[in-house]
This record gives structure tokens, sequence and C-alpha cells, in this order.
């Protein structure tokens, strides 16, 4: 395995694909011979499962839900092909999605094909690419807002995605769905009392939607991937199941979740996904002023998104755990994510000095 797989693992016992079903099915779908098929599985990320596929000197990604139950509308494999099949022609760094599959029986979900970026993503450690200094990391945090902006400019008609999800009325939609699939996950009346307490604020303060844009809706920067050459140029954004029309600045509230400064205390370190081991980043509201120029955005309420950011976030980790403790899946990664669940309670409710 060389430097450019370094996430690649074999398959994990139970999230194993019926090798033969899917040689015989894609054999049949695309007129070519699968004998020679080979799958090995990326480590990174925590819902969708998603695999290397090789064959005959090509590689490609294929996608799926994860396993045991799921709530409705979520890990959404069409949306993610239909967005990843168009917005390439004008956001190249969504990788293009080539096969989609709604067929159950072949894998035991539906799943689509995508074409295989190579670089490196940067997790929990900053990666040997990057000399850890402050100058690099300031380098790459701006970038990747600069990301974001750019995918904020697309227009969604030219890419085919003009009725791509519902705008109107879109934070209320997204705050009542977020809060009924919490009601589904948990059963911890502390965390109960607390969340209703959010919701209710959140809910009485509503901010009027002034932009609509596409949304990629789980941006972070271990979605993002960047070149093995250089390594301050990005080459892929993944995880489009989540994507839509909508409100733009729920895309920054949900970043600035994920994001650390100097300045957070011990528990910010349970709901980062970025290294901590030296903290070098811009502030938040660094990263808000910078959003801002780049796009001319009014964020004048960025405090609500924040705050929806740890609630929808706080959800998303809860219905994970909850597979955890249901024994729907044996990654060990979750057994921590029942803190991380209450550290995101606190921050939303600190947001607005509960």
């Amino acid at each position: 395995m060389n430097t450019i797989d370094q996430e690649l693992i074999n398959v994990r016992a139970d999230e194993k694909l019926d090798l033969n079903k899917l040689k015989t099915y894609l054999k049949n779908e695309l007129d070519y011979s699968f004998d020679n098929l080979e799958i090995l599985q990326f480590s990174g990320g925590h819902a969708n499962l998603t695999y290397l596929l090789q064959l005959d000197n090509k590689e490609y990604v294929l996608r799926r839900p994860p396993l045991g139950p799921i709530a409705p509308s979520s890990h959404d494999m069409l949306r993610e092909y239909k967005v990843q099949s168009q917005i390439n022609s004008k956001f190249p760094l969504a990788p293009k999605s080539l096969y989609f599959c709604d067929d159950e029986s072949i894998i035991g979900s539906k799943f689509h094909i995508i074409e295989r970026r190579n670089g490196y993503v940067i997790r929990k450690k900053m990666h040997d690419h990057i000399a850890n200094s402050k100058e690099n990391v300031r380098k790459i945090s701006f970038r990747m807002i600069d990301i974001l902006a750019d995918l904020h400019k697309v227009n969604p008609n030219q890419v085919g995605l003009g009725d791509l999800g519902k705008p109107e009325g879109f934070a209320l939609r997204q705050l009542n769905g977020w809060e009924d699939r919490w009601k589904k996950s948990t059963e911890n009346e502390n965390l109960k009392s607390r969340f209703d307490k959010l919701t209710s604020y959140l809910r009485l303060n509503l901010p009027q939607s002034k932009v609509v844009t596409i949304l990629h809706n789980d941006f972070k920067l271990d979605n993002i991937m960047w070149s093995n050459i250089d390594p301050f140029d990005p080459v892929a954004v993944f995880d489009w199941d989540m994507c839509t029309r909508g409100d733009p600045l729920m895309d920054v509230g949900h970043m600035l979740n994920y994001w650390i400064d100097e300045n957070d205390n011990e528990e910010c370190k349970f709901i980062t996904s970025m290294p901590t081991d030296n903290i070098l980043y811009p502030t938040r509201k660094e990263i808000i002023d910078y959003y801002s120029n780049r796009t001319g955005f009014d964020l004048e309420n960025i405090n609500w998104y924040y705050a929806f950011g740890a609630f929808k976030l706080a959800v998303i980790l809860q219905q994970i755990y909850i597979r955890y403790l249901k024994g729907q899946t044996k990654d060990k990664r979750f057994s921590t994510f029942g803190n991380r669940v209450e550290a995101l309670i606190n921050r939303a409710n600190n947001v607005f000095h509960f």
C-alpha cells in the first residue's frame, strides 16, 4: 500500500459486501467482466460506508448508507448521485458519480459508484504533507473557506439542481426534522429536558433567510481532500448525501462547530474533528469575517446558525451512538459519542447564555 492509500483498510468484518452478487450485477449492467474485482474500505467517516473498487488497474469508489435502521430521507444515495453527477461541471471538486443502483438486494442497500480521487485528508492529526506552523495552518484554513464560498456562488440552475430541496421555510423545516430525529434516538431524560429548552429558543428566534444557495450540509475539514503534490491545493470535497438548496449560513454554522481555536475550553476537543495537538487555527471571528468578505453575505445572526449547527450535530452523533449502543455497528470509534453529544448541547446552550 503506498502513501496515497493510508486510509485504506481491509473491509471490516461486519461491513463486508457480497462480492459475488456485486460482480454479477455490475457485469450485467455495464457489460464488462468484473472477475478481477477487489474491494478495500476507506477507514474515515462515521456514517455512510465507502469502499475502493479495484479492477484491471482502474479504481472507483462505492458509497452506501450505514448498517442498521436509518432515519427517513437520511443517507440518501440517490440525492448524492444526482448532485455528484451534475454539480461537477461548475464545482469540479465534487467527484463525478458514474452509476446508481436502487436494487437493495445486491449489497443490502442502494449505492452509487464515483470516480476515484487521490490525495490526503486531514483528520485528528496534521498530515505529514504540512509542516505544523501557524502560517501553513492559517493558509489551509482560509483556503477551506474559499472552497465553501465558491460552492455557495454556484448557480443551482446552471448545474441542473434548480429543483433540489425546498428552500422556502428551510430553517423551520430543518429545526422540526432534527428535533423529531432527536426524540426518536435518545432516552436520556436529562438531555431531553435541556434539548427541549434549546429547541424552544431556536424556534422563537428563527431568522429570515436572505439568500438561497446550494448547501453541502456537512462541510468540514475532513470532508476535503488535498493534493499530494501541492498540499494547499484541494482535489475533492466528499459526502454530498445531505446536499440541498437553502440558507448558506447553515453550512457556516455547521462548520464552526467543528472548528477549534486557542480560546476554546477542553470540552471543545470532544466536538472537533480537527487536529488538536497544536492549535494554530484562525479564530471563529476571523473565519466569519473572511467568509463574509468573500461572499458579501450578511452574518449578523450567525450565533443562531452556530447554535443550530451544534443542535444538528448533536442529533447526528446521537443517531450514530444509539446504533452503537444497540449493537447495530461494532465500530469502537463511536463509544465516546455520548460525551460529544453532551458537549454540543452545552455549547448550544452557552451561545444563548442558558
